[in-house]
């Protein structure tokens, strides 16, 4: 191989048997890795060859030796079944993933999973797979971008300035999820937008127009978007439309007809190229028919090898040229300078938690209002909080007063319109919280959580700080009916691994809630919040704990002494009911504990110690919530005669919501005759 002259990287044309030989390569190595693991998605790889090899070597920016490179074009591979092509482009462009990786594809330990999962290969910029959501990210990720430019650019310093990528398929635009997100972006014109549609006609079930048989390219004109179609297979084609999408001020979706499966004799364009792997008569059928040596496996020539590893210095010097620009930024905008290099790090500004707000008691207040004023302290102190709400703002409370709404031509303000898109909202905050730089929170009921559950469930797959404002949390929401009382949420989210549930009982606790979302810095967290008033309680009082307790998880609320006879515990605005069950009790001479608990996820995080105090062995529990008991014999412990929770293990019902309370049993009348029946055994 070495008589070829290796082509510059960025070459605007190659030499055709040269460009099928690399193209060949990103082919076969994904053949190869899906052989070696006896599963995987080889289709995809060969089909999008040319056209992300066309994005990769003459238009994206990167730096393969400091993936984490601010100013990088983020790339994102929606249909992340297709793993190897990212794979495949990693390696060959000089990331820290050694062909051994790639031959250990799949497989326990190595750096080549099933489907890319960020934080784990290096240059993957999310976790994607389950299909739309990196779609929706990729919309986040535009968004964060062009909030950080308008905040921090200057004339002659565009020191926020990349685009967004991504590769979508069939699968991806039929998903609900990104419709959303798309309808979004088209709104809010995101011309660094640039999508790759891999329009091969084929998902696993066969051919699309099975379920599929829109115009999907008129549905993106629609939304606002600049398409174009053109021959995938054509990387000259694909370069040019790339170029004319950069310089449109919209999204652009690139219409990619291609041969999915592309070089399998047998199967290239049909619906069982899709997955699975060739087995050896296929794979050798392939590599004939491509001309391919059939041993080495895992072949990279030297001269393709050549070719795609000049990312590596070109990377390097793109980021030497923005490190000039950027020392010359901090020169003449010194105070902006470092008020981003703070955000993009992470930090948080020094004292921001003298801001978190005390509220006196006597009171009563619903916790979305005391969150909605928290949420506004602490913008002040915070720059890079931003964020919004499905439709429901004026009732999340999760406005930044003073501050502008985001729009087409507004791009300075902290408050977002995400309209009436749940799931595609889930995918957005997931991508911007991903970009770096902001921290981006998003609210709406708790009973609509169920259709952002993919979205949470990746943001804490991924550990990202993403904050929810769930309001309207329990059969509390009254008047409204069964539609809209959330009685199986809580536990759902609770049991979303690395995602932290707060269920604050009073306005102190909802501070504490957002002091401790604010604080987590790796994963996400839930704020379940109330539409009916609660009690502040008056932490003054005799026998009363600190609200900065909610860190914890659970603490001590009230008691009247120690060696409790029974130990009474709930959270949120069950918690109050607790209280007057525990101070009757305690007027009839028994000694009593009241344990607010928010965060089941932060308490068991406490030592034991810790919790042995706060709950202790051996004396009766009782535990109060608006919602399913499911879960809560973790605190009670499973003895019947021992512990007990009053719950709704049912829908709820259209009423004032105090009536509903008294209908089904959440009183603190039920809480003592529950204790005194244990108590008495």
């Amino acid at each position: 191989m070495s008589s070829f002259t290796v082509p510059a990287l960025d070459a605007p044309t190659l030499d055709p048997a040269f460009e099928e030989r690399a193209l060949n390569t990103i082919r076969l190595l994904a053949v190869d890795a899906v052989e070696a693991a006896s599963s995987g998605h080889p289709g995809l790889p060969m089909g999008m060859a040319g056209a992300t090899s066309a994005l990769w070597t003459r238009h994206m920016r990167y730096n393969p030796a400091n993936p984490d490179w601010n100013n990088r074009d983020r790339f994102v591979l929606s249909a992340g079944h297709g793993s190897m092509l990212l794979y495949a482009l990693l390696h060959l462009t000089g990331y820290d993933l050694p062909l051994d990786e790639l031959k250990n594809f799949r497989q326990w330990g190595s750096r080549t999973p099933g489907h890319p999962e960020r934080g784990h290969t290096p240059g993957v910029e999310t976790t994607t797979g389950p299909l739309g959501q990196g779609f929706a990210n990729g919309v986040g990720l535009a968004i964060a971008e062009r909030w950080l430019a308008a905040r921090y650019n200057r004339p002659g310093f565009a020191v926020v300035d990349h685009h967004t990528y991504a590769v979508v398929s069939d699968g991806d635009i039929m998903e609900g999820v990104a419709q959303e997100a798309a309808s979004l972006a088209g709104h809010l014109r995101l011309g660094k937008l640039i999508y790759l549609y891999d329009d091969n006609k084929v998902t696993i079930d066969g051919y699309t127009d099975l379920a599929f048989s829109e115009d999907q390219y008129k549905r993106f004109e629609a939304y606002g978007w600049h398409v174009q179609t053109i021959d995938g297979m054509d990387s000259a084609a694909v370069s040019a439309a790339i170029a004319a999408a950069k310089v449109d001020p919209r999204p652009s979706l690139i219409g990619c007809k291609t041969i999915i499966g592309y070089g399998n004799p047998q199967l290239q364009g049909k619906p069982k190229a899709h997955s699975d792997a060739f087995g050896a008569a296929g794979v050798e059928a392939t590599k004939r028919n491509l001309e391919w040596p059939l041993e080495p496996t895992f072949f990279v020539p030297e001269d393709v090898a050549a070719f795609y590893g000049q990312a590596v210095a070109r990377g390097a010097k793109l980021e030497s040229d923005y490190n000039q620009l950027f020392d010359a930024y901090s020169a003449a905008h010194p105070e902006l300078a470092a008020e981003l290099c703070h955000l993009l790090a992470g930090d948080l500004s020094e004292g921001w938690e003298d801001v978190v707000p005390t509220f006196a008691a006597p009171g009563s207040q619903a916790t979305r209002n005391a969150s909605g004023t928290v949420l506004n302290e602490l913008a002040k102190v915070i720059p890079n909080l931003i964020g919004g709400s499905a439709d429901l703002a004026p009732s999340n409370k999760t406005v930044i007063s003073g501050s502008n709404f985001v729009g087409p031509d507004e791009f300075g303000g902290r408050n977002f319109h995400f309209g009436v898109r749940e799931h595609g909202m889930g995918g957005i905050l997931n991508g911007m919280a991903l970009h770096g730089g902001v921290i981006p929170y998003g609210g709406t009921f708790l009973v609509f959580s169920d259709y952002m559950r993919p979205s949470i469930r990746l943001a804490s797959l991924m550990g990202i700080r993403v904050i929810y404002v769930f309001t309207h949390d329990s059969v509390g929401v009254g008047e409204d009916g069964p539609t809209h009382q959330p009685v199986e949420q809580v536990a759902a989210l609770r049991s979303i691994p690395n995602l932290t549930v707060l269920r604050p009982a009073d306005a102190n606790e909802t501070a504490e809630a957002w002091r401790s979302a604010i604080r987590n810095s790796s994963g996400p967290t839930a704020l379940i919040l109330t539409r009916q008033n609660l009690a502040t309680v008056d932490r003054n009082a005799e026998g009363v704990g600190a609200a900065s307790g909610t860190q914890r998880g659970g603490y001590l609320l009230w008691s009247n002494g120690d060696s409790p006879d029974v130990v009474l515990m709930g959270s949120g605005s069950e918690v109050e009911i607790a209280l007057a069950a525990g101070q009757q009790l305690a007027a009839e001479g028994r000694t009593v504990q009241v344990v607010s608990l928010p965060s089941w996820e932060l308490f068991a995080a406490q030592d034991a110690a810790y919790r042995a105090a706060v709950l202790p062995a051996g004396v009766p529990k009782v535990a109060i919530e608006a919602g399913i008991t499911m879960g809560w014999e973790r605190w009670v412990g499973n003895d019947p005669a021992q512990g007990a929770v009053i719950g709704i293990d049912h829908f709820g019902a259209s009423a004032p919501y105090k009536r509903v309370y008294e209908e089904f049993g959440l009183t603190s009348a039920a809480v003592v005759a529950k204790a005194r029946e244990l108590m008495t055994g």
